[in-house]
């Protein structure tokens, strides 16, 4: 005990490991050895892993175990996150296409049919050189498709239900430049393949419109007709009329580049058109009607007259306008026919007036004295063309002329029928009695 009392004099206060000694469990003391008094060193010394600072040492020493497992943990959640996330991506797109697939293929769609009208002030035109049959260059008109127009009409017809997947299928289908304008009949069941192939000219959900043309119409008349019914436009028919090929043997030997050339070929009866169809679409149908009204035995009967078709029409068109009842038409017929053999004017008015659409009643004196082919009271033959579409009973009787000697005819006011006559001073003496005024 003294020599601890003086270590503390020494010292003037205890040592920090002396007081942790004495708070700590009293252990047996060892004797300190008298032979090794120098090889003593400071407790300090002697237990340095019990020191404070070592203490607070091994904490940090023992940093690096425990760090290397949080990461572990925090690695697993983030993959765990990562896969919730390409799962959820997938199912998102999964669904996305499976909508996609429903409505291009028109899956589960509804049964619905809408008219839906693509008006031709919607597309482009574009106009483009072509080689007919002949290898002859033709301009030919195309019309380009506004998709986002057509998009915006299925829609709300309720037949599509994402315009912007329509859109992205007509890019890659050039639907562009299929789709024509028109007005169809359109279905909720159709896919989108089959709706860009249904809105194309000539399709069966096309509208068809139902146009009756009255025998001696001409082609002024009928093609106004078709530019009113929203067919075609006049412009085109005249245009294709005057260039477009068609072929037809009855055609043979009339040329292009005058849209008269096919008057009276233009057969009158009730046909159906679709609304926007091509021109020369249109009046091919109307030369159809033409075709086949023609028997081998009115070939026959043609060929046996020594006049080609296009004369064969331009008499029966006079027999058109002239007859006024089926009885008439042989001997009218007979008439034109003998004065053409004698090389005299025809002077049938009818052929005048035709260079006058508008005009309504008879012929003007000034008409009348014009210097045109078409003024048969002055010119000797045929006019240029025919002046009508002729009705099938004209062109049996322009094909089958009456056997007469007839050379004059003129209108009896009182029966609305015709007096025929062989001689000029007959003729005269009956007009006498007519007020034709």
């Amino acid at each position: 005990m003294i020599d601890e009392v003086n270590f503390d004099e020494l010292f003037g206060k205890k040592s920090e490991t002396t007081q942790k000694a004495k708070s700590a469990p009293a252990k047996k003391q060892a004797k300190p050895s008298a032979a090794k008094p120098a090889a003593e060193k400071p407790a300090s010394a002697k237990k340095p892993a019990k020191s404070p600072a070592d203490k607070t040492a091994a904490p940090k020493a023992a940093a690096p175990s425990g760090a290397s497992k949080k990461p572990e943990k925090h690695g697993a959640l983030n993959g765990l996150l990562y896969i919730v996330f390409v799962i959820s991506v997938s199912v998102i797109l999964a669904c996305l296409a499976w909508l996609a697939a429903t409505d291009i293929l028109a899956l589960n769609a509804s049964d619905i049919t809408e008219t839906v009208v693509l008006p031709k002030d919607k597309f482009e035109v574009k106009i483009t050189e072509t080689t007919d049959a002949n290898g002859k260059t033709v301009k030919q008109k195309d019309y380009v498709a506004d998709i986002d127009f057509v998009a915006d009409e299925l829609y709300d017809a309720g037949i599509i239900k994402y315009k912007w997947l329509f859109k992205i299928y007509c890019s890659l289908a050039d639907a562009e430049n299929t789709i024509d304008p028109g007005t169809y009949v359109l279905k909720g069941s159709y896919d989108y393949r089959a709706l860009v192939k249904k809105m194309q000219s000539g399709s069966n959900s096309m509208v068809r419109i139902k146009i009756t043309f009255p025998e001696g119409y001409t082609m002024n008349q009928i093609f106004k007709k078709l530019d009113e019914e929203g067919v075609c436009e006049y412009d085109e028919l005249m245009e294709a009329a005057a260039n477009a090929s068609f072929n037809y043997k009855f055609l043979e030997g009339v040329e292009p580049g005058n849209a008269n050339r096919l008057e009276g070929f233009l057969f009158p009866d009730t046909y159906e058109f679709y609304e926007g169809m091509p021109a020369s679409s249109a009046i091919n149908k109307l030369l159809s009607g033409f075709h086949y009204r023609l028997t081998k035995e009115m070939y026959g009967w043609q060929e046996s007259t020594g006049l080609s078709w296009a004369q064969i029409v331009n008499i029966a068109s006079m027999i058109e306008k002239e007859a006024a009842n089926d009885d008439e038409r042989a001997r009218i017929a007979s008439v034109i026919y003998n004065r053409l053999e004698k090389g005299w004017p025809l002077q049938i008015d009818s052929t005048t007036l035709y260079e006058y659409p508008d005009h309504v009643g008879a012929p003007t004196a000034e008409m009348l004295q014009s210097d045109s082919p078409y003024n048969t009271r002055i010119s000797v033959g045929l006019p240029p063309t025919a002046i009508c579409s002729p009705g099938l009973a004209s062109i049996r009787a322009a094909l089958r002329p009456a056997d007469t000697n007839y050379l004059f005819y003129a209108l009896d006011t009182e029966t609305g029928t015709h007096r025929f006559f062989s001689s000029s001073s007959e003729f005269e003496a009956f007009i006498a009695t007519q007020n034709y005024d």
